[in-house]
């Protein structure tokens, strides 16, 4: 166990001076730790609060009602315990998925592209206080990307440029209490994306892994080098003890990608405690036609299409949801268009 450092955002992100030494400072604790804390205003707890406590409630509900939340266009809705695969093997949460929210109308879901479509909300107060705080974490997210862009000596917008009209999603997590059988909540793995801000409860099970010195780190966006299930059973991980009022954030595999392992996708798994635990793990992400570069290799001509990399590791993680289905009926009749 580690104190995780904890920082507090400016109102504003300009590129001054000041800006440009917490930018390495947050660098510094992703190299170190592979995490550390942001603070939270009176009012992102309160929106933080209020999301965690209708999702309580939105889990509560019978599993009849928790699942009809589903749409095969899109993978937001209800997540049963042990439909998600992690390395082979089930996870034991609870999830409600919240991507993008297009409504029917929308040009590209009468396209059928892969993965657009409307958030099947359980009811309108869980729609409105979701997206109040998803707001907040959005916000944060961006003023973080330009701290990360100033403390690498990059353009301050050389990771919101890639955010415009970002397909930032959000898992809301319930995890039940541990059994004689299993404590597994979620296996060992990386997370796909740019950036996660997470918020959990007072119960805690996170822990991650933090950067090892001469340890290989796999480039999960290669189907021969996904990172699930690697270092499960490996020392160290580090348990990340909830905190009143903060946010805990780290970098996704396309933030190693872009900077060729300089920063780190953060392995992290979850452990079932002796309370039911809830947690919400947000991703501020590229736009959907989005792709990410090297950004230390001019010439390199690899590239990640940010959509087709986001439906791959859903399909992956979710091989018999009926939006997986969809899709393999799609590319089997038309082939792969994103």
């Amino acid at each position: 166990m580690i104190t995780l450092k904890t920082f507090k955002l400016p109102a504003k992100v300009t590129g001054s001076t000041a800006d440009i030494t917490l930018g390495e400072q947050l660098i510094r604790a992703w190299r170190t730790d592979g995490i550390f804390q942001i603070k939270t205003g009176v009012e992102q707890d309160r929106k933080t609060q209020a999301a965690i406590a209708v999702s309580k409630r939105f889990f509560k509900k019978p599993q009849t009602f928790k699942s009809g939340c589903i749409n095969d266009s899109t993978y937001s809705g209800y997540i049963a315990s042990g439909e998600e695969i992690t390395a082979g093997q089930a996870d034991y949460s609870e999830i409600f998925t919240i991507c993008k929210d297009l409504p029917e109308s929308d040009s590209r879901v009468q396209k059928g592209r892969p993965c657009h479509g409307p958030v099947p909300w359980p009811d309108s107060v869980y729609h409105k206080r979701m997206k109040a705080f998803m707001d907040e974490l959005g916000a944060a997210g961006e003023k973080l990307l330009k701290l990360t862009a100033l403390g690498m000596n990059l353009p301050i917008s050389t990771f919101t440029d890639l955010t415009r009209d970002g397909w930032h999603h959000m898992r809301v997590l319930r995890f039940p209490t541990e059994t004689s059988k299993s404590s597994r909540g979620i296996g060992a793995h990386t997370d796909y994306g740019l950036l996660v801000i997470a918020a959990q409860d007072d119960v805690g099970g996170l822990y991650i892994r933090p950067p090892v010195k001469g340890e290989k780190r796999n480039r999960n966006w290669l189907p021969e080098e996904s990172s699930a299930g690697l270092f499960e059973h490996e020392e160290p991980w580090t348990f990340v003890t909830p905190t009143p009022r903060v946010w805990t954030v780290f970098p996704g595999d396309i933030m190693q990608f872009m900077t060729n392992g300089y920063l780190l996708s953060t392995p992290h798994k979850v452990k079932l405690n002796t309370r039911e635990r809830f947690a919400c793990a947000y991703f501020h992400e590229p736009g959907f036609d989005a792709s990410a570069r090297p950004l230390f290799e001019p010439g390199s001509q690899e590239r990640i299409h940010y959509g087709e990399h986001f439906t791959h590791m859903f399909m992956r993680c979710y091989p018999d949801r009926i939006t997986t289905r969809r899709i393999h009926e799609q590319i089997a009749s038309r082939g792969w268009k994103n």
